[in-house]
């Protein structure tokens, strides 16, 4: 990639051109950016202090959090401990999770979820009124609490709409896009305070929401690689308005592939839940042979980047499309009651999970790495946070531990939201910010085009095995789309979204080339082995050329007592 095209990349501070003193403006203590669990339990948070927006790019139940299938994932049963969590959690996550961040997580996850008891979630439960608990990919017990069978994300995402809404300090803004974080100018990039951010809605037009303090907290970029199981709306904005705004960004060369997307010609990559298998199902080849068993210990339940590696290398060798799932054990009545969502899900391509197999590839599912921060959500710019899987604060390490994800945004969400919300920031509205884009005179090319053929290179060059040549030549795909779009000025979602998923891109692929390793979800088959040497996590600012590493914090021993909750 051009030395030329990485300043340029570098250099775009807006995506369009603007003067603060033209638009209409709102104040706010607190701006929260999207309403998945992670933004929601901030905005929470933040309202025990003062007032929070959150703005959500489309309606306000549409994200990945929704769309949750599996669980979350707590010490309760008495047989676990926290202990015991956080060795799961550090085994997925090869060597690179953040201690910290890890016994935050394990340690105050119980209470998050007795919170959500007592704002009204409905869990499900055994016929004695105890919480129902089950097991998923890497966990050595049973520890994942789970609504209406596979809908837990559903009902997690009413509970904190439906909180948010009776609090009075918190106002939810739907359909309103954010393109970009505000900062006076008057110091270096990433020294100068976030202020708020410019946002457009259909309705309203620009507007600029002024705030103490700004949480980032818009998801992932999952939207990068053609199969995935992401909303249509995570296309990586938020860590690319956060880079702009001159944040550092770490951990971006992993990105989780979930095992098992429904596979059906023509059909999206809807997710077939990991407690399918943790329920019992194998994973089997078109011959009805269980191809995991022998590659891990704990075969089909191993951690996701070995069961999705473990797919890919089985279809390489058989040239087969997809596997299959065997979930006939379960019964008709078995499958229907405990996964109730996919049951009518499955129905409606035909398949009958009690009689036949199930079609599933690995797909694009969660982007571990993002913005920098601590565990506090606190990014290297002042006034602005990131929470959620927007952030990387090292919890997640080179691999994310299943069921872990819901539980991270409402730890590191109400964290987040206490620290922003008590920073000490300004909502200065006084302050004159114009941004000057002159219009483009290169040609121009089809955005359509450009989001399909961006997201079928980065699935082939960028996505479960990689090599560094097939990167070198993604950075030169992406370095030419992005020749002809990254320098316009777009009117639409459309276009912003694609000047934000080239930038992510780039951070991907450049961090990925980088890590001449295999370590967790990031495989190059030209460097086969893990590395002592690499070790250490990269950020990334805005200089792509010269990361800063630094050494992963050891995960000291947890002491904390199993939790009673919901007896």
């Amino acid at each position: 990639m051009s030395d030329a095209f990485l300043s340029a990349i570098s250099e775009r501070r807006y995506l369009i051109p603007f003067r603060s003193q033209l638009l209409p403006s709102i104040f706010t203590d607190t701006l929260v950016i999207g309403s998945g669990v992670a933004g929601l339990r901030a905005a929470l948070a933040a309202a025990e202090h003062g007032e929070a927006i959150v703005a959500a790019k489309d309606e306000l139940d549409l994200s990945n959090t929704a769309w949750a299938q599996g669980g979350i994932a707590a010490t309760i049963a008495a047989d676990d401990s926290a202990d015991a969590h956080a060795a799961d959690t550090l085994e997925a996550g090869a060597g690179l999770c953040a201690g910290q961040a890890v016994r935050a997580l394990v340690e105050e996850g119980p209470r998050e979820v007795e919170r959500l008891i007592e704002l009204g979630m409905r869990f499900d439960r055994e016929p004695g009124g105890a919480l129902s608990l089950t097991r998923e990919g890497g966990h050595g017990r049973r520890r994942i609490v789970h609504s209406d069978g596979d809908a837990t994300g559903r009902e997690l995402a009413r509970t904190l709409i439906a909180a948010c809404r009776a609090t009075p300090r918190v106002r939810l803004f739907d359909r309103c896009f954010v393109l970009d974080l505000i900062t006076a100018g008057s110091a270096p990039r990433g020294k100068d305070r976030v202020l708020g951010a410019v946002t457009y809605h259909a309705r309203h037009g620009l507007q600029l929401i002024w705030a103490r303090a700004t949480i980032v907290a818009s998801g992932g970029m999952g939207q990068l690689w053609r199969e995935t199981t992401n909303s249509r709306i995570a296309t990586g904005d938020g860590i690319a308005m956060a880079w702009r705004a001159g944040a550092e960004v770490a951990d971006l060369e992993f990105e989780q592939f979930h095992p098992t997307a429904l596979y059906v010609a023509g059909a999206g990559r809807s997710l077939i839940s990991e407690a399918v298998r943790g329920e019992g199902a194998f994973l089997v080849d078109r011959a009805g042979r269980r191809f995991m068993v022998g590659r891990h210990p704990l075969a089909e339940l191993a951690p996701r980047d070995v069961v999705s590696r473990g797919i890919v290398e089985h279809l390489a060798s058989t040239q087969e499309p997809n596997v299959f799932l065997d979930a006939r054990h379960l019964g008709a009545d078995g499958f229907r009651t405990r996964f109730p969502g996919l049951h009518r899900l499955l129905a409606g391509f035909g398949i009958d999970p009690a009689t036949v197999l199930i079609p599933v590839m690995p797909a694009a599912h969660y982007t571990i790495g993002g913005v920098s921060t601590d565990a506090d959500g606190r990014t290297s710019v002042p006034g602005l946070f990131a929470c959620g899987e927007t952030a990387a604060n090292g919890l997640h390490g080179a691999n994310r531990l299943a069921s872990n994800s819901l539980l991270e945004g409402l730890v590191f969400g109400r964290r987040a939201g206490d620290a922003a919300a008590t920073s000490g920031g300004e909502a200065r509205g006084d302050i004159r910010v114009v941004s000057d884009i002159r219009p483009s005179d290169k040609g121009e090319l089809d955005l359509v085009d450009v989001r399909s053929s961006l997201r079928s290179a980065m699935w082939r060059n960028v996505g479960i095995v990689r090599a560094g040549n097939r990167l070198a030549d993604a950075l030169d795909m992406i370095q030419f789309w992005g020749r002809y779009s990254l320098d316009k000025i777009f009117d639409a979602p459309s276009g912003w979204e694609i000047q934000n998923m080239l930038s992510c891109a780039t951070l991907a692929t450049v961090a990925a080339l980088a890590r001449e390793e295999s370590r967790g979800t990031h495989v190059r088959s030209d460097f086969p082995a893990q590395r002592p040497e690499f070790a250490l996590r990269r950020i990334y600012g805005a200089a792509l050329a010269a990361p800063r590493t630094v050494a992963v914090a050891p995960a000291h021993a947890v002491t904390t007592a199993p939790a009673e909750i919901g007896a």
